[in-house]
């Protein structure tokens, strides 16, 4: 043990364990990340720690949101408002016990950044604002 801890700049057992431990974790950190770019590079759609889903379309902000009312259609989830603020269109929805909050935003007049929000009381649900954003982009390339 005392040659390894030598190598490694210290003769301390709890300075080894530190520098073990934030191996440890830095690594389980790149595994989340490799796995989180995984599940978004094929797509483009990119999702953040807090339970919002994101993606860029090129297409006009009428034929997102289009394809935006159609895959909530199909997913059975009920629209219960659509507003237009400024450069943004905001579309509140409710399925079962959760809301869910998209915000089309217009970048140009062919490019539109799509965000998508689910909350679950006090907690979010990344995996139905994936699969929202997921399936607005299916109909965009369906048509």
């Amino acid at each position: 043990g005392g040659a390894f801890m030598t190598a490694l700049g210290t003769k301390s057992p709890v300075r080894l364990l530190a520098i073990c431990g934030a191996a440890l974790l830095l690594g389980g950190c790149e595994a989340m990340a490799i796995t989180g770019f995984g599940i978004g590079a094929s797509t483009g759609v990119a999702q953040s720690l807090n339970g919002r889903t994101y993606r860029t379309f090129t297409a006009p902000v009428g034929e997102v949101k289009q394809a935006t009312l159609a895959a909530l259609k199909r997913m059975d989830i009920k629209v219960i408002s659509s507003t237009r603020v400024g450069n943004e269109e905001l579309i509140v929805a409710r399925a079962a016990d959760r809301e869910i909050e998209i915000s089309l935003e217009v970048l140009s007049p062919n490019s539109t950044r799509m965000r998508s929000l689910t909350k679950q009381g006090l907690l979010y649900d990344s995996a139905t604002s994936l699969e929202i954003v997921l399936q607005t982009e299916k109909r965009m390339i369906n048509g």
